[in-house]
């Protein structure tokens, strides 16, 4: 009889074998502010405009090269559930805001290391989460009295170049007007009057050769594709756009012709000819000029199109029809039918360029209202041109960020130590054991200019001090100067270095949020992964486990 050894009684006599259980401080709280701490770590010196680049190859061999915590926690796959809740948090920064996601990551990891220390000194998980949630409220409340510029008038293009310029610097040092003044044209181009901006209808299009200066904004859409038939340019058009092949129809049920004499095998097939012939006649007529089609252009269907000089154009991405049918105003037909006056588009030009030794089709849009504009990307290698998109995304979301609150605190680290600073005043007037976390949310603000200062090369501790004299001396905002080389301060606001408002509130917010999240669990509890085979690994993979 097979002898039978009864489980350890309690939580693992419930779960089936293989499962985990981890408890108390030394198991759960510190494994899961190690995780954190080094998940931190890896990205804080990518923060800043000299932040240094990470090299990312993702599950399916795709290399990146960027210094954008956004893509970085996007195409590495955290496994552990705490950093993953870092990741969480990071990832509603960039869905709210746009851009601050490595600001989240850095806070929230010096949040928790602060709250080791304040653990290894005996205080309870529960008291330092309620210090860093008063110290949340305060901050909350201190933010609106640092605003230290507004943009009130959207379709000013200096106005929305200012605000915009400081996101695009922390990835494109160096570039940062050009692109800036890129994002602007973009996006004043469509905001619309009464509805909110959407991010969408900025188009970009990557094309690969001369360099980033030759970049350019077009009101309309680009595309990397030819034309199908011989016309290659059309002003002033209609246009039809069809989901559906502009070719014969093919009929539903199949069926047998029986044909008897040679006269009736040539009517047959003239019959269909002169069907597709009568439907483009009829477009063509209607006033059409191009013809986009979501799937193939048949032979005899191009050369009806050629001969009525329609210029046909492919796109085989449904999402880029709609796109375009939103861009020139027309309905997305199913069937190949004349359009009414309601479904037709209208474009100013539609022309096939060269840009570079790429051949692209592009439909412009010269009215001062456009629905749709594009950045045409030039840039050496798809690698670099990645980089600028990315840039350009930030940028584009920090206008969103403005067409909702144009409000913005001064950047350079003086934000997170004009706060520090009150929030030590405010810890002195609290009697109880929160007064220690508040203290310490101070100093985890200090990391933001601590590590600005640390990827520029500086001594951080020098212009730690730095800073505090100077807003000890009423001077708001005073920021880290990245252009000296021994750790002066500067005027952040003369110096243009300027955050939204909604990025610090959110920033601050989700940071805090997710380490009293992580510091309020005491018990990690795994259940046994599930069976099945376990995925086939890349040829030449060393993973044994």
């Amino acid at each position: 009889m097979a002898l039978h050894v009864p489980k350890a009684p309690g939580v693992p006599q419930m779960l089936k074998d293989g499962a985990r259980m981890l408890t108390g401080l030394d198991e759960a709280v510190f494994s899961n502010i190690n995780a954190c701490k080094q998940f931190a770590q890896s990205v804080r010196s990518a923060y800043g405009p000299n932040g240094m680049n990470k090299m990312i190859i993702n599950h399916i061999e795709k290399q990146f090269v960027t210094s954008d915590a956004g893509t970085i926690i996007r195409e590495l796959d955290v496994e552990h559930p705490a950093a993953k809740l870092m990741v969480l948090a990071s990832q509603m920064q960039d869905s709210e805001v746009g851009d601050g996601t490595n600001f989240v990551i850095v806070f929230c990891g010096a949040l928790l290391e602060a709250a080791e220390e304040l653990l290894t000194l005996g205080l309870k998980p529960s008291e330092i989460a309620d210090g860093y949630e008063r110290a949340l409220d305060k901050c909350i409340e201190l933010l609106p009295g640092l605003v230290c510029h507004e943009i009130k008038d959207y379709k000013n293009v200096d106005a929305v170049v200012a605000g915009i310029k400081p996101a695009i610097m922390s990835k494109q040092y160096g570039n940062e007007d050009f692109i800036a003044q890129l994002v602007a044209k973009a996006c004043i181009a469509i905001l619309p009057e009464k509805t909110t901006f959407n991010v969408d209808n900025v188009r970009i299009c990557k094309i690969l050769g001369a360099g980033l200066q030759q970049s350019e904004v077009l009101s309309g859409m680009v595309f990397k594709r030819e034309v199908e038939g011989d016309v290659t340019s059309a002003t002033k058009a209609k246009v039809a756009v069809y989901s559906c092949p502009v070719d014969v129809t093919q009929t539903e049920t199949k069926g047998t012709v029986l044909i008897k004499t040679a006269d009736e095998l040539l009517n047959f097939s003239r019959g269909e000819e002169s069907l597709l012939e009568k439907q483009i006649k009829e477009i063509a007529d209607a006033g059409i000029k191009v013809v986009v089609a979501g799937a193939k252009f048949g032979d005899m269907a191009l050369h009806f199109l050629n001969k009525y000089g329609v210029m046909a154009v492919r796109l085989n991405s449904k999402f880029d029809l709609r796109r375009l049918a939103k861009t020139v105003n027309a309905t997305v037909l199913p069937r190949l039918t004349t359009p009414t006056a309601e479904e037709q588009g209208y474009c100013d030009s539609v022309r096939v360029d060269e840009v570079g030794d790429t051949r692209v089709v592009a439909f412009v849009m010269e009215a001062s209202e456009s629905r749709i504009s594009t950045v045409v990307i030039r840039g050496s290698t798809d690698n670099y041109m990645d980089d600028i998109e990315r840039a350009i995304d930030d940028g584009v979301n920090t206008f969103k960020a403005i067409a909702r609150d144009g409000r913005f605190l001064p950047g350079a680290g003086a934000t997170e130590i004009e706060l520090a600073q009150k929030l030590l005043q405010y810890a002195d007037t609290l009697p109880g054991l929160e007064q220690y976390a508040i203290r310490k949310v101070a100093v985890a603000l200090e990391s933001i200019p601590r590590a600005l200062a640390d990827n520029s090369g500086a001594n951080a501790t020098e212009v730690i001090n730095n800073l505090y004299k100077a807003h000890k001396d009423g001077k708001q905002t005073y920021g880290y100067d990245i252009e000296s080389d021994s750790g002066e301060v500067c005027d952040a606001k003369i110096k243009g270095v300027l955050d939204a408002f909604l990025l610090k509130h959110w920033g601050i917010k989700y940071a805090v949020g997710v380490a009293t999240t992580i510091l309020k669990v005491n018990q990690i509890i795994m259940a046994k992964r599930a069976g099945g085979p376990k995925p086939k690994q890349p040829a030449g993979s060393d993973d044994e486990s």
